[in-house]
């Protein structure tokens, strides 16, 4: 990805200490980030589909999915998204607390990407934000944009 264009991200997550670690992560990374954020389910789906307030929003290269959210939540979320047949292709990677076999097995069949479950400690924390870099934006040959 060196030398590349920045990378678009979604990031569904309404925890603002979650965000701002993801941000300090992918700030100390390798690859040029362009972080994008929504609190809620309906928010990510204006963004992605955009709707207004989002009517310029970009198509991220990737959605990084909390499962907690007010309003509507990740699971009904990840639903739409790979229920959409503009929005599918885009990958999911479900980044949450839950370490439940429900939960996970429930992303998998809604058609996530990956699912990861996020560690509570700092530095825990970043090296996954930062493995996520690597596997993701170095490793992995992602769809086109539309």
């Amino acid at each position: 990805m060196k030398g590349r264009k920045v990378v678009d991200i979604l990031l569904v997550e309404d925890d603002a200490g979650d965000v701002e670690l993801t941000r300090e992560g992918l700030a100390a990374g390798t690859v040029p980030v362009h972080l994008h954020t929504v609190d809620d389910g309906i928010k990510a789906l204006r963004f992605l589909r955009r709707e207004e307030p989002y009517a310029d929003a970009v198509r991220p290269d990737i959605i990084l999915l909390d499962l907690n959210l007010p309003r509507m939540d990740g699971r009904e979320t990840l639903k739409e998204i790979k229920g959409d047949e503009r929005l599918r292709r885009i990958p999911v990677v479900v980044l949450t607390t839950s370490e439940a076999d429900r939960d996970i097995i429930k992303c998998y069949d809604l058609g996530a990407s990956c699912y990861i479950s996020k560690p509570v400690g700092f530095d825990e924390f970043l090296k996954v934000v930062r493995s996520l870099e690597e596997f993701w934006f170095t490793v992995v040959k992602m769809p086109p944009k539309d």
